[in-house]
């Protein structure tokens, strides 16, 4: 599904703003008939649950509704006019006056209708869009829904994150033309100083299809005709982290020698390859410094902001971070693009989080239903994380940031069943694109021992918190069971390792002399403790602490105003971790630490 822009033969109108809104109402109301009856507006994009003050709306399970009316351009009279939401979390219903025109599962990828036939150029429709929150054990991610003894809705779910709703993207409408570019595939490699790049356009009717590529300056370096082939750029400058270069692929769709449409396609030149226990990245060793990240900033929830983009950007740069993980969802698009012009590199991740029904009752010592079973996660699960998988590698295949898909975190996958549940998705995933390693992030009681599915992969991601959730307090002990560890998953798999999650709470201004876990010192030295683990396992080619920075989560005990493990607050201020980050990943620039540098 291509990104919609303004082209010589496209317009496009943004519908952010402010929308009626309304939450819940009688199962068979239908709200999308009329204007809603409501006092309350809504922005877009935004998560609802923190723009109100009343709880009810916060804590709300089930539908919301936004309305806004909507003009069509007059000029867009001969064209198809699309409508596209870039998501809706995390079922989404779409109404054009009183007609349905989609509906989509799955919170954090776009879905669009052609809405041609129900509207007019020149004129106003009123657009309604109803938004659930519900998840359950066969929604990605998964969740349960219970009724209290006084009849409320009460939503559980398995992800250390608030379960944040509503329109946290943007929402467009656009026009195209009759004959139109429908999609646009980039794959590319390297041969010396040549840049290969196969392309395949795929348009709507039949199309003779032309193609040029565009370098940096708008000079044409190379050009064909057809729906597909592969293009050569000499003396190609290629797409590396930190220095991102990029090139503009032009479509064009012709008919009777005139042009329909036309659509630029952003991409870069580079190759990524697992080689042994190596992640190689044009041919070179890449050590990943970084965060697992959230969507998260206060009032907005998950919805989206480019001041808080450019701003996080701007302080993984500062700590010397080179790469992230969308932990655990996909992000939106804008954050891929931001990646792709910064040479920020990205492994991304599905919304499959919360596929262990272990951890609940692991961590307080309580046995739990089989976590793959006809009964909690089965087939209908799999159907929706495989078109998860699909909407994932559709929209973000060209993204030259994107390095690795991560299936899932922390999925039980020391549990039987784990195989049959995995082994389908990870052949889908290779077959709709063959050209990126695949990985899923492994959960504490999944060791080398017992994980059932590791084999499969093609890099080890890990999630340890040796010295928080087990070892507490005891550093030195953590530090000897994460080295034990590591060297165990070598031994047996021989396959690179990323150290996808590890990290400790801390409350920023609490501080002490000893070991004390939650202060700003014991974070710190926390982190220390993992890195001599690290830096003596040649396998280990990354890092990516938990968490960028503090965020939001469900109220529990265990939780002060959300998750703290941030090395930034959550309104950006760094503790006195970062600054020990930026110290190790400035000297490091993307290399392993040598034997000397493991030495300081």
């Amino acid at each position: 599904m291509l990104k919609p822009r303004s082209t010589a033969t496209r317009e496009l109108v943004n519908l952010d703003g402010l929308w009626r809104f309304a939450a819940g109402g009688a199962a068979d109301e239908q709200p999308w008939t009329a204007v809603l009856d409501t006092r309350l507006e809504a922005a877009v994009p935004a998560s609802y649950n923190d723009l109100f003050t009343e709880s009810a709306i916060r804590d709300h399970v089930g539908r919301v509704w936004y309305q806004r009316t909507v003009r069509v351009p007059r000029g867009w009279t001969d064209e198809r006019v699309v409508l596209r939401l870039d998501a809706a979390t995390h079922h989404g219903e779409v109404y054009v006056d009183d007609v349905l025109v989609a509906e989509h599962h799955g919170g954090y990828t776009p879905f669009e209708a052609d809405i041609t036939e129900h509207v007019r150029a020149g004129e106003e429709f009123r657009l309604t869009v109803g938004v659930s929150n519900e998840l359950t054990n066969v929604t990605i991610p998964p969740g349960t829904i219970t009724v209290t003894q006084d009849g409320r809705r009460r939503q559980t779910y398995l992800h250390d994150f608030y379960n944040y709703a509503g329109l946290a993207r943007s929402v467009w409408l656009y026009s195209r033309p009759a004959v139109h570019i429908e999609d646009i595939t980039v794959v590319t490699g390297a041969e010396g100083t040549t840049g290969t790049v196969e392309y395949d356009v795929v348009t709507n009717a039949p199309a003779t299809v032309r193609v040029r590529v565009l370098d940096a300056t708008g000079r044409e370096v190379a050009a064909s005709e057809g729906a597909s082939g592969c293009l050569r750029i000499d003396e190609v400058t290629l797409w590396r982290p930190g220095a991102a270069h990029l090139y503009d692929l032009v479509a064009e769709a012709v008919q009777d020698h005139e042009v329909t449409d036309t659509y630029t396609q952003a991409f870069g030149v580079r190759t990524v390859e697992v080689r042994g226990t190596q992640f190689l990245v044009n041919g070179e060793p890449f050590y990943f410094t970084g965060f697992g990240r959230h969507e998260d900033t206060p009032v907005r929830g998950k919805g989206h902001d480019d001041a808080y983009l450019v701003h996080d950007f701007q302080l993984m740069e500062w700590t010397g971070a080179n790469s992230f993980r969308t932990s655990h969802y996909p992000y939106a698009e804008e954050v891929l693009d931001f990646a792709d012009r910064h040479g920020i590199v990205v492994i991304d991740e599905t919304a499959a989080v919360g596929l262990n029904l272990a951890v609940a009752g692991g961590l307080v010592g309580r046995t739990h239903q089989p976590t793959f079973s006809a009964d909690t996660f089965n087939d209908d699960t799999r159907a929706a994380h495989a078109q998860a998988i699909r909407e994932l590698v559709a929209r973000d295949k060209n993204h030259p940031s994107v390095v690795m898909w991560c299936l899932a975190n922390e999925p039980s996958s020391n549990e039987e069943g784990a195989r049959e549940y995995f082994e389908p998705l990870v052949e889908l995933t290779r077959k709709l694109d063959p050209t990126r390693p695949v990985c899923y992030a492994a959960v504490m009681f999944a060791t080398y021992k017992n994980d059932r599915i590791a084999d499969l992969f093609d890099v080890m991601c890990l999630n340890r918190y040796y010295g928080w959730y087990v070892a507490t307090g005891d550093l030195a002990a953590a530090e000897r069971h994460m080295a034990g560890e590591l060297r165990g998953w070598v031994e047996k798999f021989g396959k690179p390792i990323i150290m996808s999650e590890y990290g400790a709470d801390a409350m920023p201004g609490v501080h002490s002399v000893w070991d004390t876990p939650w202060t700003e010192e014991y974070q710190v030295a926390y982190l220390e403790a993992n890195h001599r683990a690290f830096d003596g396992v040649e396998a280990v080619v990354g890092e990516h602490v938990w968490n960028f920075a503090d965020f939001q989560t469900s109220n529990g005990i265990h939780r002060v105003d959300g998750n703290r493990k941030g090395v930034f607050t959550r309104d950006r201020r760094p503790k006195s971790a970062a600054h020990v980050l930026r110290a190790r990943w400035k000297r490091l620039d993307g290399r392993k630490p040598s034997g000397t540098e493991r030495e300081r």
